[in-house]
């Protein structure tokens, strides 16, 4: 959005008329606007009577300065006056412009990336083949240590767990007729503590 800028109209001069009778006796009217006829004969009166304001329009700038100097806080059928300049704002444009794109890349889903936006790519996942091969190479119930220890770090060994039957070879399927199962292992649920609730006289 543009930014307003605020500028003194030096054409202008708004009254500010605490009388009510300004606004509803033509006779009060006519001595006000009798006033400042005197400093511009083509001077143009606007009442608005919510805001107890008058918005007098004068054809010279010199005029309206003399006007504001010499009428500003005078007194006004028991009333004091006050004259002010005018004030007009201007907008960069007549009409609402979108704002910039500059964050637009924030919104979920983006509706555009911005500028120089590429994609990133995935890293390389890091394989230690070392670590495979010694692996590979263990047996049931062996060990390889990946890290000594230090003073102030622990070692990191991995076992291999041992083979249920006792060797690394898998059994064939005429053994496992003649062998028997192993039963499997029950699951034994934890019991509940007793409780007993104790009531608070």
């Amino acid at each position: 959005m543009h930014i307003k800028t605020t500028k003194c109209n030096r054409f202008c001069l708004v009254a500010s008329v605490t009388n009510h009778e300004v606004f509803n006796r033509p006779e009060a009217q006519a001595s006000f606007e009798g006033l400042f006829r005197s400093f511009d004969p083509e001077v143009q009166f606007q009442y608005f009577k919510s805001f107890r304001r008058v918005r007098i329009s004068f054809s010279d700038a010199l005029a309206a300065a003399e006007a504001r100097l010499r009428l500003h806080k005078t007194d006004f059928n028991g009333k004091e006056m006050r004259l002010y300049f005018a004030q007009s704002v201007h907008i960069g444009s007549p009409r609402l412009e979108p704002p910039k794109p500059d964050k637009q890349f924030l919104i979920s889903p983006p509706a555009s990336p911005p500028v120089g936006w590429e994609q990133s790519q995935d890293a390389t996942p890091v394989i230690n083949y070392d670590l495979l091969c010694a692996i590979s190479k263990l047996g049931p119930g062996e060990k390889y240590e990946l890290h000594t220890a230090t003073p102030t770090t622990p070692s990191v060994v991995v076992h291999v767990c041992d083979d249920e039957h006792g060797d690394s070879s898998a059994p064939d399927d005429s053994d496992q007729d003649d062998k028997p199962r192993q039963p499997r292992p029950k699951i034994i649920q934890t019991r509940r503590p007793d409780f007993a609730p104790e009531v608070e006289q």
